[in-house]
């Protein structure tokens, strides 16, 4: 084979990825000028920052039962079975362990998710029973932390709507041209957000009000 083309097929790999880089690099100056490359960390952050929030509101309401519960015995106390079971389910949601990771992680993020819903069925029938004691009803305490309980409530919904909508954004990026792009060359770690199962009724808050 000539010297000359053995030359030029030596060269033509290491030409092939000078060219690629400077494409890179051009490219994302052009991406960077318009925003795009920091699209994918900066919605990454903002479903992050909505999922803090939905803890959040889910711990405030973990807060308030244990006096609602104290609340509803001292007029209630026949009512151990409901009172036990919002006990225990509230003892279950709070022993799930969540993080930032929790929402990478379908498997967590389910157990999460089923821990909540079942803690709030338990809730339901606790209010429920309510109906049948008058005296409770108009009590100072319960209806004070049945108003507690009912913004948070509405928080709970508020939040998960939020960071539905937040996940929806993210993973739409990563998951499209150009930012499916952006995120191998630049953020290779970032993976799809698990969100929240549709669950009957989940677009409104539940009617705690007596």
């Amino acid at each position: 084979m000539p010297a000359a083309l053995s030359d030029a097929g030596s060269r033509s790999p290491v030409l092939a990825r000078v060219f690629g880089a400077i494409a890179a690099m051009m490219m994302a100056v052009c991406l960077s000028g318009c925003g795009a490359i920091n699209r994918v960390p900066t919605l990454e952050e903002q479903a992050k920052s909505s999922w803090s929030e939905v803890q959040n509101q889910y711990q405030r309401r973990a807060d308030l039962i244990p006096n609602l519960v104290e609340t509803v015995k001292g007029y209630a106390q026949q009512e151990k079975d409901v009172l036990t079971s919002v006990i225990e389910a509230r003892a279950k949601a709070t022993s799930v362990k969540v993080d930032a990771s929790t929402v990478n992680d379908p498997q967590k993020f389910k157990e999460f998710q089923d821990s909540q819903n079942q803690l709030s069925g338990a809730l339901g029938r606790l209010l429920v029973t309510v109906e049948r004691y008058p005296d409770l009803k108009s009590n100072q305490n319960f209806l004070a932390l049945q108003s507690q309980l009912e913004g948070t409530e509405n928080r709970i919904a508020v939040a998960r709507r939020d960071y539905i909508q937040s996940v929806q954004a993210y993973n739409t990026e990563i998951r499209t041209i150009p930012g499916r792009w952006i995120a191998s060359w630049f953020y290779p770690e970032a993976k799809p957000m698990e969100t929240f199962a549709a669950t009957p009724n989940a677009d409104r808050p539940p009617n705690v009000k007596f």
